[in-house]
């Protein structure tokens, strides 16, 4: 009996130079050009679905579904799965509401076929995935900017862990810079 294959879980973030992760939107989009706009592109094309907490939620049903493009029809078009307590009624085209048990179900929908399941961001929701072992590739992007402040990649309480570099170069636009690590088991 042939099992099916698991697909990868890829977290991908923006990250400024002092860390913070919070708002990319006031602070990365003056890097971010044709490069990245068709980086970004193939990346998710390589995704079946996308999965975020609330708060990304919110932030990308208000910009994505009214926006042009081919990047914005195919992630409207993908599933989408949104964890949380108090979400309904997603209006946001091809959105499930997953309730909260993150482990478990993102566990379950790795164990299913398809392309790779896709997160932004490195939220609680992003934190909580890297907690329970099920990300298989974190892609960092970092953007040449000191941000004054805001939330920052890792947290007091986060449980540690250790990452192996898979690539690392320039990003797609200039001044970025792309690494992409898979988690060290063992």
């Amino acid at each position: 009996m042939t099992m099916p294959s698991s697909r990868r879980l890829v977290l991908s973030t923006l990250v400024s130079l002092n860390g913070v992760i919070s708002d990319p939107m006031a602070w990365a989009g003056p890097y971010f050009g044709p490069g990245s706009a068709t980086a970004s592109l193939g990346a998710l094309r390589q995704s079946s679905a996308m999965l975020m907490g609330r708060r990304t939620y919110d932030i990308f049903s208000r910009q994505w579904p009214d926006t042009p493009g081919d990047y914005a029809a195919h992630l409207n078009a993908m599933p989408k799965y949104v964890f949380s307590r108090t979400l309904r009624d997603p209006r946001w085209t091809n959105t499930t509401v997953l309730g909260t048990d993150i482990a478990g179900t993102v566990a379950q929908l790795k164990r299913e076929p398809g392309g790779d399941l896709v997160v932004y961001g490195h939220g609680r929701f992003g934190r909580t995935l890297t907690a329970a072992g099920l990300v298989d590739e974190l892609v960092v992007t970092v953007v040449p900017v000191i941000v004054p402040d805001g939330d920052t990649f890792s947290h007091p309480g986060d449980a540690a862990s250790t990452w192996e570099l898979l690539d690392a170069g320039p990003g797609a636009d200039p001044g970025l810079v792309s690494l992409h690590y898979r988690p060290r088991r063992g």
